[in-house]
């Protein structure tokens, strides 16, 4: 029926054919485990999602399918209007930002938010003065 074209179609989109009879993150590479629960999510179409450091221990290949999947998640292919998820993006490194398209980034320092803005504009402001310039941000 429609229910196992669209896992079918999940499991095609996050390269997971060959894993789909294992247990569930079993024996799973760092990328196979990110892959496995975007699956998940994906099948589950949540109305907000939370992804913890989506890219900690991927490969940069993988990063770029992540990125994929995590913009289908939010739907990111339709005018935001038309949107009916949203997802809350924790990262440290911020080379997912290389792949999903983020369009509000925080700074949390001491359990405060201090910074907000343009992602990209944030992570190069990071990079090259470093976080005590978010705090001004907000000043």
């Amino acid at each position: 029926g429609k229910s196992e074209e669209v896992i079918a179609r999940i499991v095609e989109e996050a390269h997971m054919g060959d894993l789909i009879d294992r247990d569930i993150n079993y024996g799973f590479s760092g990328g196979e485990i990110k892959r496995s629960e975007l699956m998940q999510l994906l099948a589950q179409q949540p109305h907000l999602a939370l992804l913890d450091e989506p890219e900690s221990g991927v490969d940069l290949v993988n990063i770029a399918l992540i990125g994929e999947l995590i913009n289908e998640l939010l739907q990111k292919e339709h005018p935001i209007r038309d949107r009916r998820r949203s997802g809350l993006i924790i990262t440290h490194t911020g080379y997912i930002l290389d792949y999903v398209n983020a369009r509000t980034g925080y700074v949390m320092l001491d359990g405060t938010i201090v910074c907000e803005g343009d992602p990209h504009e944030i992570l190069e402001t990071i990079k090259n003065k470093d976080y005590e310039e978010c705090r001004r941000c907000l000043k």
